[in-house]
């Protein structure tokens, strides 16, 4: 017994000590799945399973993207637990007014990010691989919103993953629908602990991301 614990605790400590090219220690599977023994909060959440009625358009899991290649091999949207919660009750909100959630990324692999980082290295939009993201932590959420009756999004300052000045939150919008719009989103998922990205009208960090840490885990091993 005593020998499995010591192979399984240098197999910990060598996943802890690795290291990417930037220099930045992410968390394994392995570490990943003792944490969540010791802290059921840390638990990533399968989001379409979690929340009724949300819909998924995970773009990276297509060639629709940025990048122009495809960057995951499922279509999965994960959050830790307290941000799949918060995210719930931000649903629930939304669908008293006739609205739903759509969700285009969520807990986001860490090499996802080095790639965004060697393909565009504009650090206001991407990531930077030297500190990783929220999205690495499962604690942010890419979304819109969308009508339920008829399923269209509802108008934005932008497209998704826009890199121009007019996705920043504080770029004035001179359309009263897509300021109602954009005001309604941030608003609501403000009330329940996110804070809209200061580039990306669409991203919300949930705070306190700082407890969790970055994870570099396929969604292959997520899924059950």
């Amino acid at each position: 017994m005593k020998k499995v614990l010591i192979v399984v605790l240098l197999s910990v400590v060598v996943h802890g000590l690795a290291q990417n090219k930037y220099g930045l220690k992410t968390t394994s599977l392995i570490e990943y799945k003792a944490s969540i023994n010791v802290n059921p909060e840390k638990k990533l959440v399968d989001l379409e399973k979690f929340i009724p009625g949300v819909v998924l358009d995970i773009r990276y899991a297509t060639t629709n993207n940025f990048t122009k290649e495809k960057i995951y091999n499922l279509a999965k949207a994960y959050a830790r637990k307290p941000v799949a919660e918060a995210l719930k009750r931000a649903q629930n909100e939304f669908s008293k007014q006739g609205l739903g959630i759509k969700i285009f990324d969520a807990y986001r692999p860490y090499k996802a990010t080095v790639r965004f980082y060697e393909v565009y290295k504009d650090t206001t939009y991407v990531a930077s691989p030297y500190r990783g993201s929220r999205h690495n932590r499962g604690c942010a959420i890419d979304m819109t919103i969308f009508d339920l009756k008829t399923g269209k999004e509802l108008k934005m300052p932008t497209e998704y993953d826009s890199f121009r000045k007019e996705a920043w939150p504080s770029t004035p919008v001179s359309d009263p629908e897509i300021k109602k719009n954009r005001d309604l989103i941030i608003g609501v998922m403000k009330k329940y602990g996110f804070k809209v990205n200061s580039s990306e009208w669409w991203h919300f960090d949930f705070i306190g991301w700082q407890k969790y840490e970055v994870l570099d885990i396929d969604f292959e091993d997520l899924a059950p």
